[in-house]
């Protein structure tokens, strides 16, 4: 069944969040901050060993690194086109738009649409989201989906433990998000390689990396209008094809 693996990470979720919920309503303040910053620390090493295992080759003995200029460019061109669009305050407005629909007035300040926002960013950013829904249009394989779905249980959980009930609304990103690639897998899986989906994922790391800096310290780091820097080395990549193809012929 098509789709099938964004259903299972759905659920998942949703079990998570759940039991977080119930651990929120026995959890002091000063506890809520600790997980908090616990899962900070977790989200933070995530992304520095995704950094780490892309980035770093070994050859002739010698570790050295890889795609540093494509990271830098990527990141700078792909937060300047999502500053444009405002993807961060986008997010925002329609977390409080949903608040405001279904009347979530439980949540104190802003935790709400921080919730929603930072969870969409997690289960959202990175290689496994993209592989995964791909794999699952073209080839009906659920397995990276599932793994997938483990991990966002668990941090949906811990999240919500913190954040509270905005973090059930992130569902709507992932469904979006990843029913739409594996939809489209059929157009999308040609133009993406071995190489470009470790470039997709170095970047996606480093924006994982901040999202933990931003879960520990508080918001600070605008990482949803760096979101189109994910997408930046495949037109990277291809805008080099062409290049060369032009050049020689």
């Amino acid at each position: 069944m098509t789709g099938l693996g964004t259903l299972i990470n759905i659920a998942a979720i949703l079990i998570g969040t759940t039991i977080g919920m119930i651990i929120k309503g026995g959890l002091q303040k000063r506890y809520e901050k600790i997980v908090m910053q616990s899962i900070g620390l977790c989200v933070i090493f995530i992304g520095v060993n995704g950094v780490i295992t892309q980035m770093l080759v070994m050859e002739n003995g010698i570790f050295q690194t890889r795609y540093t200029l494509l990271v830098i460019i990527s990141l700078v061109i792909g937060s300047l086109i999502g500053e444009k669009i405002n993807i961060e305050a986008r997010l925002e407005n329609f977390g409080e738009c949903c608040k405001r629909k279904f009347k979530m007035k439980g949540d104190k300040g802003n935790d709400f649409v921080e919730g929603f926002v930072s969870s969409s960013l997690l289960f959202c950013v990175g290689a496994m989201a993209i592989v995964g829904s791909i794999e699952d249009g073209l080839k009906h394989e659920y397995a990276t989906l599932i793994a997938k779905s483990f991990m966002d249980m668990v941090a949906g959980g811990v999240l919500a433990a913190s954040l509270g009930i905005g973090v059930y609304f992130s569902v709507i990103a992932v469904g979006i998000y990843q029913g739409s690639i594996t939809l489209l897998a059929g157009f999308v899986s040609p133009y993406l390689n071995n190489t470009i989906i470790s470039q997709i994922s170095c970047v996606g790391s480093v924006l994982i990396f901040a999202l933990g800096i931003n879960l520990i310290l508080g918001k600070k780091i605008a990482i949803g209008n760096m979101l189109p820097a994910v997408f930046m080395p495949a037109i990277i990549y291809y805008m080099k094809f062409l290049l060369h193809a032009l050049f020689h012929f």
